[in-house]
């Protein structure tokens, strides 16, 4: 049904299971993953394997490969979905073991620090960037795709359209960032993306947002916190 040589029709068949725009692309392609590595793995096609090999394969993430409990549970629920959704199996129970690391706070960036970063980004359009991440407290995948719309500055709120989860949902907008905002606009005029990389009608790639947070991070001199997410934990 779905040979291990053809991720394609493995890819079409999964995301056919996810419509309605309920999985976030990213989700599909982790789930794709899964289902994918799950037919590597025994070198046939997954819907002719049993549920003690499925559960076989995970622990072999877990233990042999020592994947985070996190990717380890990503994958469950990748190969959950497509044997219950997509080949419509009444039920199929993947337990992993319970989470055994400690779970640590995130630790966020001080105000000191947070000016220096939005110091060291020497391109306007770049620091305004940041500062929308940190003062909105906005997901990387959520502020590239900010339209110039999405700024209610009557309101004083932001509209985030298909955020996490695909919802809507209203932030904040302080006086600060609105007047950023505002310095920015008279500066790029953009429309009708906000944040756009070199083609001016497509939003920012994320990946160049990353790239941005860690130039300046790298510049700043700022030695702890991941990727440009840390911003939004600073802000909560």
């Amino acid at each position: 049904m779905f040979p291990s040589k053809n991720p394609v029709g493995l890819t079409d068949h999964i995301r056919k299971g996810c419509v309605g725009g309920v999985w976030a692309p990213k989700t599909q392609r982790a789930y794709v993953a899964a289902v994918a590595g799950l037919a590597k793995f025994y070198q046939c096609s997954p819907d002719r394997l049993r549920p003690e090999q499925i559960r076989t394969y995970l622990h072999h993430l877990l233990v042999e490969r020592r994947l985070a409990w996190s990717s380890c549970n990503q994958a469950a629920a990748g190969l959950k979905f497509f044997y219950t959704q997509t080949l419509s199996w009444d039920v199929l129970h993947l337990a992993l073991p319970p989470r055994t690391e400690r779970s640590q706070l995130p630790r966020v960036l001080s105000i000191e620090e947070l000016q220096r970063l939005f110091t060291s980004a020497k391109n306007p359009r770049h620091r305004v960037l940041l500062m929308t991440t940190y003062a909105a407290g906005l997901r990387v995948s959520e502020v590239v795709r900010l339209k110039l719309t999405d700024i209610e500055s009557d309101r004083m709120l932001i509209r985030v359209e298909q955020g996490k989860g695909r919802k809507d949902r209203y932030t904040l907008l302080s006086t600060r960032l609105l007047t950023a905002l505002r310095a920015y606009w008279q500066l790029y005029r953009p429309a009708p993306w906000l944040f756009t990389g070199r083609d001016p009608h497509r939003p920012l790639p994320i990946g160049t947002a990353q790239k941005i947070y860690y130039h300046a991070k790298l510049r700043a001199e700022i030695t702890h916190g991941q990727g440009i997410h840390t911003l939004r934990n600073a802000s909560t």
